[in-house]
């Protein structure tokens, strides 16, 4: 709908409007993290800066100015502004003079709407242009310290931060090949945290120690349940159950045991770790995979350039028959299919399949039409299936709930 406006006004292609998300972005500072603009993005802002955003794009109750607290995070304050939150190109070019960056928005700041000429503008209230300002002090000694960001993250991190590491979604076999547990202290069935464990890993292959340096760790699985498309029944994928994590001491050996002949028999002495934390208690036959690096992704709220048309396959958690706001799903779209972090998809809801009996003596078979049931934004797309956090939802969301772009 917007994008014809545009069009009707002179701007090519995507072009389309909306109001928020970036224009209380002063300086970045130095050491901040400065995350990338895309060429795309930035020609949607270049063009909504010379005309402002219709005022029918604004949220119905958008105020005249709003002061970032902390505590807020881009999508909340995007709602306040715009009936479409994920289209914030359009809101920094509002105010490209002032916002040089469209992911930093700090606390403090004041974000000003001014209507005129049925247009509306964003821009920073003069004065409210500082950074952060946290001071960190330092002793006289060498030291590595990361240096806290205050910008405000699009998303409560709490929310997403668990499954950038618990959950993994593995091809049919990698969990069956990678090293298992085979004993724990004292023969016991149940294993936690501070529990000392062994491992041996299998093809061959043995867990080796680093010669150096810390200790390198592990991550701990158990069941590599197969998702399934709920449409074709194809296996997508298989999603192993995270259970905590361990650190290994030392590796895998081989030892001259003495036999009853007064001979001697190579025997494997199995890898030794540690349990530094655990989610739900191991047991002997648990996998283990390598801790993947910290990787910084910036999850910045957008819609789609292809069609999407995907369906939920699978609900992260105990058994639920329903997914509500701020609930992590699977998708059956992943980077092979373009999905990317930080996509924002509309969910539908199917409609309900009943008979028509308005009509005396007909009795026909109908299914209402599928209704629009809330939005989620990908957090951590696979080669098929992709991480997906539900933002909003007017009803319980369920598998097999389509997903296809926002409009």
């Amino acid at each position: 709908m917007m994008a014809h406006r545009l069009a009707a006004a002179g701007f090519p292609g995507r072009a389309r409007a909306t109001v928020v998300l970036a224009a209380a972005l002063a300086a970045v500072p130095a050491l901040a993290q400065n995350l990338p603009v895309t060429p795309g993005q930035r020609s949607t802002a270049e063009q909504v800066a010379q005309a402002g955003v219709p005022l029918s794009e604004l949220a119905p109750n958008a105020p005249d100015s709003y002061t970032v607290k902390t505590g807020d995070t881009l999508w909340a304050i995007s709602k306040v502004f715009l009936t479409s939150p994920w289209r914030w190109p359009e809101l920094w070019g509002m105010n490209m003079q002032e916002v040089r960056n469209p992911h930093r928005i700090y606390p403090g700041q004041q974000l000003v709407l001014e209507k005129k000429d049925g247009r509306a503008r964003l821009r920073l209230q003069a004065g409210t242009e500082a950074v952060p300002t946290e001071a960190v002090r330092v002793s006289p000694r060498v030291r590595i310290q990361a240096l806290a960001d205050a910008a405000l993250p699009t998303l409560q991190p709490h929310l997403i931060e668990p499954f950038l590491a618990e959950p993994v979604i593995v091809d049919g076999g990698v969990l069956e090949a990678s090293p298992r547990i085979v004993a724990g202290p004292e023969n016991r069935v149940l294993l936690t945290r501070g529990d000392r464990v062994y491992a041996r890993g299998s093809n061959g292959v043995q867990m080796t120690a680093r010669a150096s340096g810390p200790a390198e760790e592990f991550r701990i699985f158990r069941n590599a349940v197969p998702l399934r498309d709920p449409v074709t029944r194809a296996v997508l994928g298989y999603e192993a159950q995270y259970l905590g994590k361990a650190a290994l001491l030392r590796g895998e050996t081989v030892e001259a045991v003495p036999t009853s002949d007064g001979g001697a028999r190579n025997t494997p002495v199995p890898a030794t770790l540690d349990i530094v934390s655990a989610r739900s208690e191991m047991r002997v036959g648990d996998r283990l995979l390598p801790e993947p690096g910290r990787q910084l992704v910036s999850y910045v709220p957008r819609a789609p350039e292809a069609v999407v048309d995907g369906a939920v396959v699978s609900m992260y958690g105990d058994a639920v028959a329903l997914a509500g706001q701020n609930s992590v799903v699977v998708i059956n779209k992943g980077r092979a299919e373009g999905i990317e972090s930080g996509h924002v998809l509309a969910i539908l809801r199917r409609g309900a399949s009943l008979v028509d009996r308005s009509q005396p003596g007909e009795r026909t078979e109908i299914k209402l039409p599928n209704e629009r049931n809330g939005l989620m934004m990908v957090f951590r797309p696979f080669e098929h299936l992709s991480y997906a956090l539900i933002l909003d939802s007017t009803e319980g969301v369920q598998i097999g709930d389509r997903v296809i772009n926002p409009r």
